[in-house]
C-alpha cells in the first residue's frame, strides 16, 4: 500500500494531465496549476513566473503572496536581465533573491517548467516554516512542472490562434469590400459584414453554398471564370488580372449591382491549394464615371459640332470668289461668326472653370457689390436678347451691398437667367431679393415646364441633363454645376423651391459680409 501523501500525489499528477488536455484557457489553467503544486507540497503561498519571447520575466499568477512582497517581486523581475543566454540562466538569480528577501524565514522550493529543451516559466511554492524539501519533494514537482509546461504552451498556442482569428474577423469586418473565403472546392466557407451589405443577404444563406450559386450575374461577366482558373491552377501564376466584372444578382428587392470581383489564392508550403479569397467590389461610381464621361462627349460633340458648322458655312460663303455680296449679306455673316464664336469661347471657359472646381474650387476675388445695380443691370441686358419675355425685378427697400466677388456673382445671375430663358417659351421672369438675418436671398422664377421631381437631386450634378430636354434643347450640363460652386465657394446654399408648380424657381442665398468682417 502507498502512503497517503503518495496516493494524492498520484492523484495530483493524474489531475493536471487531464487539465493538459481539458483546460486552454491560460489563467484559469495556471491558477489550476499553482493550486496543485501548493497542495502537492503542503505550502502556504507559491506564484508562477512565466518567461517572455525577449527573456523577460513576469508573475502570471500567485496564491498567498502579501501584497508589498507582491509588488516588489513584479518590480525586481521586470527589471531583471538574462542576457543573451535566454531566460533559464535568469533561475538562478531569481532563487538567490528569494533566498535572501526570506532572511531564512520560509523554506521556498522553485522549479523550472521546460518544454523542448526551452525554459518558459518557473514554480515557487513556500512553507511558512522552516523544513527542508525532501528528494521525493523535487521529483514529484519536477514530473508536475514538466506536464504543466506542456499544458501552458498548449494554452499559449491557443490563446494565440485565438486572438489571430479575432484579429482576422475584425479585419474583415472593417474592410469596405466584400470578401469570401472560398476551400479548393469553390464553396463559400467565410462571409464579412460588406458582402452581406452588398448582396442583401445574411451569411446563414450563404455559407456552405457553391460559389457560383451565391455570386449570380445578370448577364455573363467580363474576365476569367473561376472554375477555369482553378481546372488549370498554372493560371494562378501566369496572370495577374484575375478578376471578374459585372452586374451581380442581388436578393430581393434590391436590383443588380455592378462589381469588379479580384482573387488571390492561398497555397501550403507544399503547394496545395487551401483556399481562395475573393474581393468584391462596388463599381457603381467608376461606372457612374465612365457614363459621365461618354454623355459628356456625346454632348460636347454635338455642342461644338453646331457653331463650328455655322463658323466655317458663313466664312467659306463669304471666300467665295465667283460671287460679289453686298456689304448687308457681309456683315450678316460677320455677325453670324462672331456669336458663335462666343458662343464657343463661353463653353470653353464653362469647361475650364468644371475642371478648376474639380481639381480644387475656384479662387474668389472679393469686393463690396451693389448686388440690386447688378441684377437690374443684367436683366436690362437679358430682356435684349429675348422678345418673348418679360424679366422683372423685385428687391426689397433694404437689400444690401455684400462683399463678394463681382465676376463670379454675375456669372451665377447670367447662367440662371439663361436657362430661364431657355427652357422656357415665353412669359414672365422674375428676380426677387431680399435680407434675411445676416444673408442675402435671390430667386429667379420663369414660368416654363419646370424641373421633374426625379431630375430634381441631380441638376446641380456635373454634366447632367434631364432626358426630357436633351433632344430639344442645346447645353452642355455645366451651367447649374458652376452656379452651385460659386454660391458654395462664397458659403451660401442654392436649390430647387418644389413647392413652385408654375414653372421653375430657383433661389440661392450669400452672406452679406465675409467672415474676417463678421469677427471684426
Amino acid at each position: 500500500m502507498l502512503p497517503d501523501y503518495r496516493i494524492r500525489q498520484r492523484e495530483y499528477l493524474l489531475e493536471i494531465s487531464r487539465a493538459l488536455t481539458e483546460e486552454l484557457d491560460l489563467n484559469k489553467l495556471l491558477s489550476r496549476i499553482l493550486y496543485i503544486a501548493i497542495e502537492m507540497l503542503s505550502g502556504h503561498a507559491g506564484f508562477i513566473a512565466l518567461a517572455g519571447d525577449a527573456g523577460d520575466w513576469h508573475i502570471a499568477i500567485n496564491q498567498g503572496i502579501p501584497p508589498a512582497l507582491l509588488s516588489y517581486l513584479e518590480t525586481w523581475l521586470e527589471s531583471l536581465s538574462c542576457g543573451d543566454e535566454g531566460a533559464e540562466a535568469c533561475i538562478p538569480e531569481i532563487n538567490r533573491m528569494l533566498s535572501e528577501i526570506s532572511m531564512g524565514m520560509i523554506t521556498g522550493v522553485g522549479i523550472a517548467m521546460t518544454v523542448q529543451h526551452a525554459t518558459i516559466g518557473q514554480i515557487y511554492v513556500f512553507r511558512n516554516y522552516r523544513a527542508v524539501f525532501s528528494a521525493n519533494d523535487y521529483y514529484i514537482l519536477n514530473n508536475f512542472a514538466n506536464q504543466a509546461a506542456i499544458a501552458v504552451r498548449n494554452a499559449r498556442l491557443y490563446t494565440q490562434v485565438t486572438r489571430q482569428g479575432l484579429r482576422m474577423a475584425a479585419l474583415l469586418s472593417s474592410v469596405a469590400d466584400g470578401i469570401l473565403i472560398l476551400d479548393p472546392d469553390l464553396t463559400v466557407i467565410q462571409v464579412n459584414h460588406a458582402f452581406e451589405r452588398l448582396i442583401n443577404a445574411p451569411a446563414e444563406e450563404l455559407i456552405n453554398k457553391p460559389f457560383d450559386q451565391v455570386v449570380r450575374w445578370a448577364k455573363p461577366p467580363k474576365g476569367i471564370e473561376l472554375d477555369e482558373v482553378v481546372k488549370s491552377q498554372r493560371q494562378w501564376g501566369a496572370t495577374k488580372d484575375l478578376f471578374l466584372e459585372g452586374d451581380m444578382l442581388r436578393y430581393s428587392p434590391l436590383d443588380p449591382i455592378p462589381v469588379e470581383i479580384t482573387y488571390a489564392p492561398l497555397f501550403s508550403d507544399e503547394g496545395e491549394l487551401l483556399n481562395i479569397i475573393a474581393s468584391v467590389r462596388d463599381i457603381t461610381r467608376f461606372r457612374e464615371a465612365e457614363e459621365l464621361k461618354t454623355n459628356f462627349i456625346s454632348v460636347m460633340s454635338h455642342e461644338l459640332k453646331t457653331p463650328i458648322s455655322l463658323i466655317k458655312g458663313y466664312a467659306s460663303t463669304l471666300l467665295r470668289d465667283d460671287v460679289e455680296w453686298d456689304q448687308a449679306m457681309v456683315k450678316e455673316g460677320l455677325q453670324v461668326i462672331e456669336e458663335e464664336a462666343d458662343h464657343l469661347t463661353a463653353m470653353v471657359e464653362d469647361l475650364l472653370d468644371a475642371t478648376k472646381l474639380q481639381s480644387g474650387g475656384i479662387t474668389l476675388h472679393k469686393t463690396e457689390v451693389d448686388l440690386a445695380a447688378l441684377i437690374n443691370d443684367l436683366s436690362k441686358k437679358f430682356a435684349l436678347q429675348s422678345d418673348k419675355h418679360q424679366i422683372l425685378t423685385d428687391l426689397s427697400d433694404d437689400f444690401p451691398i455684400i462683399v463678394a466677388d463681382e465676376t463670379r456673382i454675375s456669372q451665377l445671375i447670367s447662367n440662371l437667367l439663361t436657362n430661364a430663358i431657355k427652357y422656357s417659351e415665353g412669359g414672365t421672369i422674375k428676380i426677387e431679393g431680399k435680407k434675411i438675418d445676416e444673408n442675402i436671398q435671390v430667386c429667379i422664377t420663369d414660368q416654363g415646364k419646370g424641373f421633374d421631381p426625379i431630375d430634381v437631386p441631380h441638376v446641380f450634378d456635373r454634366f447632367y441633363r434631364s432626358n426630357a430636354v436633351v433632344k430639344t434643347t442645346k447645353g452642355t450640363g455645366l451651367g447649374l454645376y458652376l452656379c452651385q460652386s460659386i454660391v458654395k465657394a462664397h458659403g451660401g446654399r442654392i436649390w430647387v423651391d418644389e413647392t413652385y408648380h408654375q414653372g421653375a424657381r430657383i433661389c440661392f442665398t450669400l452672406p452679406i459680409k465675409t467672415e474676417s468682417q463678421i469677427m471684426l
